[in-house]
């Protein structure tokens, strides 16, 4: 086995020597790395399968896609020679016929070039229900894709979807040469062959991913030549190692609140907020009875010290929100009525709807009690705070909150796809890639517990929303998706099938020096520009 990597060394390739690599090239002839510190380990390395988010900062090194979304969150041609839309011709006008022509300098790892036909593959593996893909997501509204030329194709779609721009900007591209016809995927993830920026070097399992710098990359060099992907799973203990320089990039799941004010003070590093398009709500399952008077809901948010919550126990570093679009997106409504926390209130509203205390002083009405569980992930301290806030907050008005967490493996099987919770402390991200289309959580036809196909866990029934939705995913025009997404966004915060805390934030940080970083909310790894990163003469 390799041994552990050094602060100043790096060991080559199986059967190589070893050789010293500094971050950045004392000389020309020296090679440069950029060391990153992960706190989970990435496991899966074909992207068309199911995986978690730091999977992504692997594959979207080591694979490309057709596009690929900025941190403005404009789609930037990748494998494709343009982003096709309605305006070039590349998407017909009634939306349904799409056309891309392939750029002619992208060639695999291996040698060989890039073709339509493996496009075509790919998007064939990902419609073949045997496969089990991560997500076929838009590719069901596909009637037929063809290669009509070496890089051309050509799909029909059986409906206009406008979210499929977002999808494909993530949905990786794989080799048909090395895929076609296997059905025992093995050798290919202990040794990925992809197109993209940096190629496969070696894999230490519970240690480190080493890549090396693709000589051939179609849209220019990597500008480092090594990237190592370090697992370190205390996040205390990577804390330490970005504060002594062993890692030069602290990454998921960031700074701990509790070091953030340390971690400005650092010499020779800088601090970033990485907002994330994940929301920290409270998933309220509506089909409790409790929970079918609005005036409840709309009670028990107003109860809650949101800006306590987040002041003493998150440093201020997560903002607030009442969307379940994140800040950032061009399509975010800001003028959603802001929650204010105001238990006199809350209490009047529930008296006037005949919600009054009861014997032992728990509100109730026509023999149901204002009392329920959350839940969320056992074992995360900062949740049970927050839980144990907003706990004593709704005693205060008379309702009752019951804590009962449950491991993960529990918490997020049926217990939440299926409904069985009353209410539960979850982060989501609601969007379609970097779309905004959140249907699957809102439609009803949905909810899993409905028979439905989707994540509405909440049991949300609004055919306004279903309405609006409809309309909203079948046009390619932004301002007309605007004007029908703010709608969506007032209808939901009135509705409250959730109630919003906070967007997330990953607090990051880089070595002074190097050069590149930066936050991007339309994907889910902040790796995703690793290729732009570069030392400077000024490192620390």
């Amino acid at each position: 086995m390799t041994p552990p990597l050094s602060r100043r060394n790096f060991i080559g390739a199986a059967g190589c020597v070893a050789v010293a690599a500094p971050r950045w090239p004392a000389s020309a002839d020296a090679p440069s790395q950029i060391i990153v510190g992960l706190a989970q380990e990435p496991t899966v390395f074909h992207p068309l399968l199911p995986h978690i988010e730091v999977d992504d900062g692997v594959h979207m090194n080591l694979f490309s896609p057709l596009w690929s979304i900025d941190a403005k969150g404009a789609f930037v041609p990748d494998l494709a020679e343009n982003v096709p839309d309605q305006d070039n011709g590349g998407v017909s006008a009634d939306g349904l016929t799409w056309r891309v022509k392939l750029r002619g300098n992208a060639f695999w790892h291996d040698g060989r070039p890039v073709t339509a036909a493996d496009v075509v593959f790919t998007f064939q593996t990902l419609l073949d229900p045997s496969f089990p893909a991560y997500s076929r997501k838009g590719f069901e509204f596909i009637e037929n894709v063809e290669q009509t030329g070496p890089l051309e194709l050509t799909w029909r779609m059986r409906k206009p979807y406008a979210p499929f721009h977002a999808i494909l900007a993530s949905a990786m591209i794989v080799p048909a040469h090395l895929l076609k016809g296997v059905s025992d995927t093995t050798a290919f993830t202990s040794k990925p062959v992809g197109s993209g920026p940096f190629m496969w070097d070696e894999r230490v399992p519970s240690d480190h991913i080493r890549l090396r710098a693709n000589p051939h990359w179609h849209l220019g060099r990597a500008g480092v030549d090594y990237a190592i992907i370090r697992y370190i799973p205390d996040v205390t203990v990577m804390f330490t190692q970005f504060e002594t320089g062993e890692i030069d990039y602290l990454g998921m799941p960031g700074i701990p609140p509790n070091r953030y004010r340390q971690a400005l003070t650092l010499p020779g590093r800088q601090v970033f907020r990485a907002p994330q398009p994940f929301v920290e709500s409270i998933a309220i399952n509506l089909a409790r009875p409790q929970f079918h008077d609005i005036v409840v809901r709309q009670a028990i948010y107003t109860a809650i010290d949101k800006q306590g919550i987040l002041e003493t126990l998150f440093e201020n570093i997560e903002s607030d929100t009442e969307s379940f679009l994140p800040s950032q997106s061009s399509y975010y409504n800001p003028d959603l009525p802001k929650q204010k926390f105001d238990p006199q209130a809350a209490a009047e509203s529930l008296d006037r709807a005949g919600w009054r205390r009861r014997l032992g002083g728990v509100r109730a009405r026509d023999g149901v009690k204002l009392e329920f569980v959350n839940a969320t992930t056992s074992g995360n301290a900062l949740r049970q705070q927050v839980q144990e806030v907003i706990q004593q907050n709704l005693a205060d008005i008379g309702i009752i909150m019951r804590i009962e967490n449950r491991p993960a493996a529990v918490m997020w099987g049926g217990y939440w796809s299926q409904s069985r919770f009353d209410t539960a402390l979850v982060s989501v991200d609601f969007m379609t890639g970097s779309d905004p289309d959140a249907s699957s959580y809102f439609t009803s036809d949905a909810s899993p517990a409905r028979g439905g196909a989707g994540q509405n866990v909440f049991q949300l029934a609004d055919s306004r929303i279903d309405s609006l939705f409809l309309k909203a995913n079948a046009s390619f025009d932004h301002e007309t998706r605007l004007s029908y997404y703010r709608t969506i966004q007032s209808l939901v915060r009135a509705d409250l099938p959730f109630l919003p805390l906070y967007q997330q934030s990953n607090v990051e940080g880089v070595r002074t020096g190097l050069t590149g970083f930066e936050s991007n909310v339309n994907v889910r790894s902040n790796l995703w520009n690793l290729a732009r990163w570069r030392w400077t003469s000024s490192a620390q």
